[in-house]
């Protein structure tokens, strides 16, 4: 029995995607190639290692047994690339990342950016998902690093405060509570909204609150980013609920009003999560480090 690691890599991204499809575009193989691949894998253990279903695939005993020794071993060569990677420039290291919508648009680009400048040798795989989600796939050590809400239940995690990301109401100026300092989602339920599409992380949490006060939030528009939500939001479309970064950029520009959520859920800090830093592969661990370091000193380096 002889797997390589392309093998490994290919099937816990088969697993993390939830079909043969998705993890083959994230191994850059041809549906067909990658097929093949775990059929050899099958052939070569002789038992199945993921059984078919409607929505895709899910691994066997077999299988979750093989994807438990595939994470150790990519992680130890991880740690490889990091720790060999000082000696040399001939090995390439990456970071698997997991974060909501604001995290992933308001407050990582730049600190990312800054990161990836100073080490040119590692890549990073992002991916947004809700914080729910990126919890469990850390403690299934399906990710390094994962940016959640301090409001997640985190236990078993090592955590480290990242940025305070409260949530705020933005409305047309002529809205009949855009004099209002503070607002609750109470109060606006009847509105008509402006929002993100249904799957991203932030529309999530917003829906999940609203089914609390057993109501439905109506939708006039969903579009992609928080710029075109304030713009829409400016010209009288709906209110919207955004992160209080985005909200005061877009005010700089936009003729909106804008409300601090009273909430409890709205009020949160977005935290840099791990399984634990002393097991982390060094090029994750440098990572970590950049994104809980202060402010002042992220930008100095």
């Amino acid at each position: 029995m002889r797997f390589d690691l392309t093998d490994l890599r290919l099937f816990l991204n088969v697993v993390e995607a939830g079909s043969l499809t998705g993890g083959a575009a994230r191994s850059h193989m041809t549906l067909a190639s990658a097929s093949q691949r775990v059929r050899g894998m099958e052939d070569a253990l002789g038992s199945a290692l993921l059984t078919r279903h409607a929505q895709g695939v899910r691994p066997t005993e077999a299988g979750r047994t093989l994807l438990h020794h595939a994470r150790v071993v990519l992680q130890q060569m991880e740690r490889l690339r990091g720790e060999l990677g000082e000696y040399g420039q001939g090995l390439k290291g990456h970071v698997r990342f997991l974060c909501g919508t604001a995290a992933l648009t308001e407050h990582l680009p730049e600190v990312l950016a800054r990161f990836l400048a100073q080490h040119p040798r590692v890549s990073i795989d992002l991916e947004e998902r809700a914080s729910p989600d990126t919890v469990e796939a850390l403690r299934a050590g399906l990710c390094d690093i994962g940016i959640v809400s301090d409001a997640i239940d985190t236990q078993g995690l090592e955590c480290h405060p990242f940025r305070r990301d409260d949530l705020v109401l933005v409305m047309p100026r002529g809205h009949a509570l855009a004099t209002r300092r503070r607002v609750m989602l109470a109060d606006v339920v009847d509105d008509e909204f402006v929002g993100l599409p249904a799957d991203s992380a932030l529309q999530q949490l917003v829906t999940s609150h609203a089914r609390t006060l057993a109501r439905h939030l109506s939708y006039r528009v969903r579009v992609r980013n928080f710029e075109a939500v304030c713009r829409l939001v400016e010209q009288g479309i709906g209110v919207a609920i955004v992160p209080q970064t985005a909200a005061a950029r877009c005010a700089r520009t936009m003729k909106i009003a804008r409300a601090s959520l009273g909430d409890a859920w709205a009020e949160r800090t977005l935290m840099a999560c791990v399984r634990t830093s002393e097991e982390l592969p060094l090029n994750a661990r440098r990572m970590l480090e950049f994104l809980i370091a202060p402010q002042q000193d992220v930008a100095k380096k």
